[in-house]
């Protein structure tokens, strides 16, 4: 018997996402999604669960390339979390005796502090970007409605315009018409004089 497929729409509805999220997730997770013959992606139960347990991590704050080494390595994510954010490692070790607590975060040089910096910063401008990339498409598509809207306002309203100018030039014309039939009409039936021609008597 096949296993049940389902489509990203599908996936995303049942982890209660957007379908960009989930491809956003399996690539910063490396995610070994299945695809069918024609190259498609299609979600297992398995994936599902997998996706639900991400958002679950998400909720309570972890951050991806946490989640990453809780998903590929096997590490709870307290561990995961302390490895990935040196800083958060010290806080975590006193403030969570569970985690290593003879482990000592030290940084060698300024570079190593600028570069998990930037990683972290990194890390949070994707987030808050995917956050946000729902509100953000949906408020630039108002707003392009709207001028697609105005133009089409704009567009008709000069047709009409052009097509009324066209209906008062054609009424015209016919007006001009029927006064020329009219006129001719008359030339015909005015009697026609007949001169009487004069005898000329020598």
């Amino acid at each position: 018997m096949d296993k049940l497929r389902y489509m990203i729409s599908d996936a995303a509805g049942l982890v209660n996402v957007e379908a960009h999220v989930l491809r956003y997730w399996e690539e910063e997770l490396e995610l070994e999604i299945p695809r069918n013959e024609m190259g498609h992606r299609y979600y297992t139960k398995e994936n599902i669960q997998q996706f639900l347990k991400i958002k679950e991590l998400k909720e309570q704050g972890y951050q991806l390339k946490a989640i990453k080494m809780v998903i590929h390595n096997g590490k709870n994510p307290e561990e995961a979390a302390a490895l990935t954010i040196p800083a958060l490692a010290e806080k975590n070790t006193t403030a969570n005796p569970s985690v290593n607590s003879n482990r000592s975060v030290s940084y060698s040089s300024a570079e190593e502090k600028m570069e998990q910096f930037r990683i972290l910063m990194s890390g949070i401008v994707k987030e808050a970007m995917v956050e946000n990339n729902q509100a953000l498409s949906k408020e630039v598509g108002e707003s392009v409605g709207d001028r697609v809207l105005k133009e089409m306002n704009y567009l008709m309203r000069e047709q009409d315009e052009q097509e009324e100018e066209r209906y008062r030039k054609l009424d015209a014309a016919i007006r001009d018409l029927n006064v020329k039939k009219i006129k001719n009409s008359a030339k015909k039936k005015e009697p026609r004089r007949l001169f009487a021609k004069k005898e000329i008597t020598t």
